[in-house]
């Protein structure tokens, strides 16, 4: 074996080989648990000392010599736990963010042990095959179409990236010009309709598609955010539009229907960007919000988010399965295919981690009704803080439709005070945003673990604040 580092005794940092391992795993394990454990009980920021201390112990020089694995563990538990935001617990209510589900967390472990290549089968079968189903499952838990295409990717910007990447070559392809090969040097201009409103995320795709972020045709929106069809512009086609199920603010949706159909008569593209709102399919008492999505070209959504799987997970979805191989596909004589599905034909990268592991055991453990009262759970919490705060006598500012309330204070000094002190107190964290040209605090309730007694909690702790801001004479 000559110079194999494993006929000379461990690596440096893992001294004992494999009973050294062993122990180090349960060390891990169990302060992962006492971490989950210990959530509900803190204060759902960190402590600015903790932040502190952090850069402190675990900053400074890279070391020269090898560490202990178990010190290192340890200092990273002792100076990184206490420094995380609890996002994790049921009081975190920023930026659309789930709890990683017990179950999702346990079959994460366990991926990352198998430490699988999931991109391609010959070097990955578990893991692809478990994808393929997960894949499967999605669509018909989110009832698409079941012959689609699908992709598990970072998060919904890169779902919205890789699904206008199949528009693109789909269009590309009507118009007898092959953008993979031949770029956009010289390519017809395909315009590229998005609502007023329209998340961040599609025009940081369309920029690195080479799309342009500032050529887009804005569509005017209503009091919520949502696409006008009767003002979508007068352009010949093919076009992609893009339209919104679940606005990050409100919670809205643009009417997929005449969208749809306007679309279709120019030979267009429509994609859905639904980072959460799509998952209101699941849902029998909310899938009227997503009434005819299913007849869109495209979808992208987050499992991080509403279904609460660890970070990252994004799923891309295209109906044109071969629109989307043409865009991502990639070989080399080096890689070893089958005939079965290989994930890098579908994926902006080639090596990643398996992310439909994870995916598969929330499907597995929830089933559909599990899936459909995760989703309700989380609207009737939202509505129940609306309610409570239009009584108390601050201005609801959104149609609660789904899992995001938009609350003023009164004037926007108010409302921003409220919303910093909020955060500064630690019983709960909501985001703060601009609605309509107002400041809002923004409550998103996307996790499992957010209880009745975490919703009273919370509403105590901003209505207390919201008081003391206005006796204080601010508003």
């Amino acid at each position: 074996m000559g110079g194999d580092a494993s006929a000379s005794g461990p690596m440096p940092g893992h001294a004992g080989g494999e009973t050294h391992v062993d122990g180090l795993w349960r060390d891990a394990a169990e302060r992962a648990i006492a971490y989950r454990k210990g959530v509900a009980e803190r204060c759902v920021p960190p402590r600015r000392e903790a932040l502190r201390e952090l850069v402190d112990h675990l900053g400074g020089q890279l070391p020269e010599q090898p560490c202990d694995a178990r010190e290192v563990l340890a200092a990273l538990d002792r100076y990184g736990s206490p420094a995380t935001m609890a996002s994790t617990g049921g009081r975190f209510f920023g930026f659309v963010i789930g709890s990683s589900l017990p179950e999702s967390v346990a079959a994460s472990w366990l991926a990352t042990a198998w430490d699988q290549n999931t991109g391609l089968m010959a070097a990955a079968p578990a893991t692809t095959l478990l994808e393929r189903i997960a894949l499967d499952w999605i669509l018909d838990v989110l009832d698409l179409p079941r012959a689609s295409g699908g992709a598990f990717v970072t998060g919904c910007q890169m779902a919205n990236f890789t699904a206008l990447a199949a528009a693109r070559h789909a269009l590309f392809r009507r118009l007898g010009w092959d953008v993979e090969s031949r770029g956009l040097f010289g390519a017809p201009e395909i315009p590229v309709i998005v609502g007023g409103d329209a998340h961040s995320t599609i025009f940081k795709a369309l920029a690195m598609l080479g799309l342009g972020r500032d050529r887009v045709l804005p569509v005017p929106i209503d009091a919520e955010g949502r696409m006008r069809p009767g003002a979508l512009p007068d352009v010949a086609g093919p076009v992609i539009v893009c339209i919104q199920h679940g606005n990050v603010n409100s919670g809205a949706f643009d009417p997929a229907l005449p969208i749809i159909e306007w679309a279709r008569r120019r030979g267009g593209w429509v994609h859905i960007d639904g980072a959460f709102g799509l998952w209101a399919r699941a849902a029998p008492t909310r899938a009227h919000l997503c009434k005819g999505a299913e007849l869109a070209d495209s979808w992208a959504t987050d499992a991080h988010k509403w279904l609460n799987v660890p970070y990252d997970c994004g799923i891309a979805i295209v109906r044109d399965e071969p629109a989307l191989r043409g865009a991502m596909g990639t070989g080399a004589a080096y890689l070893q295919e089958s005939p079965a599905r290989e994930p890098m034909q579908y994926t902006p990268e080639l090596s990643r981690r398996a992310r439909g592991v994870e995916v598969w055991a929330v499907l597995r453990t929830l089933g559909r009704s599990g899936v459909a009262a995760l989703v309700e759970r989380c609207c009737t919490h939202a509505q129940r803080f609306a309610d409570a705060l239009r009584q108390a006598g601050h201005e609801v500012l959104n149609e609660v439709v789904l899992n995001q309330v938009l609350v003023s204070f009164g004037d926007d000094a108010s409302t921003r005070a409220v919303i910093e002190r909020v955060q500064s107190d630690g019983t709960c964290w909501c985001s703060g945003t601009e609605w309509h040209g107002r400041a809002a605090m923004r409550i998103s309730v996307s996790s499992w673990a957010t209880s009745e007694g975490d919703v009273d909690l919370s509403l105590s702790a901003i209505l207390g604040i919201a008081a003391n801001v206005g006796a204080r004479g601010t508003r």
